[in-house]
């Protein structure tokens, strides 16, 4: 029998997981999941690992854990990628050669920047900006927050400031959808769409925009109509460069320097998740890579069992009970080493290269550095300082 751990795979070094050359050689890691089953704190452990290897990394968080983003100095409503402080760096035990970054998305600052690189001048930029209906754009586009993800990921992987983002997608079943949500957007705002509202020439057509105007009116109320149409003619001319950049975050997700990880916990409907996710993936034609089976208990590295504990010929009942017991809260945690063994073996078995990794539970959500490091060494089998 082959003395490889078990979640060594063929081709890789002694000692190294599939994660490993992933953090060492992709530019865009993308983690997949349901909500509730570590994605956040996966995909930040992930960024630690890279920075180990010497790689400047930015991790791309949706909505992380207060205490989390406070360890990690995420500050709130940030315009830009913070760096966490080297000090912060030096406490996580492992010698950490490259630089980890992080921001939590703000659509609201994604998009303003889209317009900034988009717009023809400063006075088009002035007008979008202080337009009423774009200030509440993000409440009245569907799918605002996946289209920004997808922005943000695109522009900052590709700016060359850093070797490697990793994106921790919106937690639900829509996650994916800012792979499609480019290019949704930009059939919104299509010039065919638009121009049913703007302003028309000839009695037929101003007509039928006087109608369109009333209706809207009764709806919304004085004055939506001409601040929509205000809104919509300021983007027009935007629409083929946001057309350009929504095939260019498909092309880019879908080469080699990107990886798609599926993140999931032993929970029959996290694991359900999870199955959805693998087939929208292979839907897509996307890089699937591997999973990560987190707050697992299939490694049991060091256990030692209560039939390992010799009582004395003088012990008394008191210990000889208490060491029953010690017996079946063995047993029973024998009972959930080896259902979640099970589930890596299945998780390994959907895969074609039998890529799937356990993280360990670590008997409660992972708010710190020091947390975070500890997934990176099981991700990576980082060694200790």
């Amino acid at each position: 029998m082959s003395s490889r751990p078990p979640d060594v795979l063929p081709g890789l070094r002694e000692g190294s997981t599939f994660v490993d050359p992933l953090v060492r050689n992709k530019k865009v890691i993308v983690c997949c999941g349901a909500g509730g089953v570590g994605k956040t704190t996966t995909a930040a452990a992930i960024g630690v690992a890279s920075a180990v290897h010497g790689r400047k990394v930015l991790v791309l968080t949706i909505d992380p854990a207060r205490r989390l983003a406070e360890a990690m100095g995420i500050p709130e409503a940030a315009r830009a990628p913070s760096p966490v402080p080297r000090a912060k760096l030096d406490e996580l035990g492992v010698p950490v050669h490259g630089e980890l970054y992080a921001w939590m998305l703000s659509p609201e600052v994604v998009f303003e920047q889209m317009v900034r690189r988009l717009a023809t001048d400063e006075t088009r930029v002035q007008e979008i900006l202080g337009n009423r209906l774009y200030q509440h754009l993000s409440k009245i586009v569907a799918g605002m927050q996946e289209y920004t993800a997808a922005e943000a990921l695109y522009t900052l992987s590709t700016e060359g400031n850093y070797d490697l983002v990793v994106l921790d997608t919106p937690p639900s079943r829509n996650a994916l959808e800012f792979l499609e949500a480019p290019r949704k957007l930009s059939m919104f705002l299509d010039e065919r769409v638009i121009g049913v509202f703007l302003p028309k020439k000839g009695a037929f057509m101003r007509a039928a925009s006087d109608l369109i105007e009333r209706v809207f009116t009764r709806a919304f109320g004085d004055g939506f109509y001409k601040d929509l149409q205000s809104f919509l003619g300021a983007f027009s001319g935007m629409f083929g460069g946001m057309r350009a950049h929504a095939e260019a975050v498909r092309k880019l997700l879908s080469s080699d320097d990107a990886a798609f990880l599926l993140v999931t916990s032993p929970e029959p409907a996290a694991l359900a998740e999870a199955s959805f996710f693998q087939a929208k993936i292979k839907e897509l034609g996307l890089p699937f890579s591997g999973y990560v089976l987190n707050r697992s208990w299939a490694y049991t590295r060091g256990f030692l069992g209560p039939e390992s504990i010799e009582l004395g010929p003088d012990a008394g009942e008191t210990e000889r009970v208490a060491l029953k017991k010690l017996g079946q809260l063995a047993d029973a945690e024998r009972w959930r080493a080896q259902r979640d063994r099970d589930l890596l073996a299945r998780l390994r078995m959907e895969t074609e290269s039998g890529a799937a990794i356990a993280t360990p539970h670590l008997g409660g959500a992972v708010e710190d550095l020091v947390g975070l490091a500890t997934l990176a060494r099981n991700l990576v089998r980082i060694e200790s300082a």
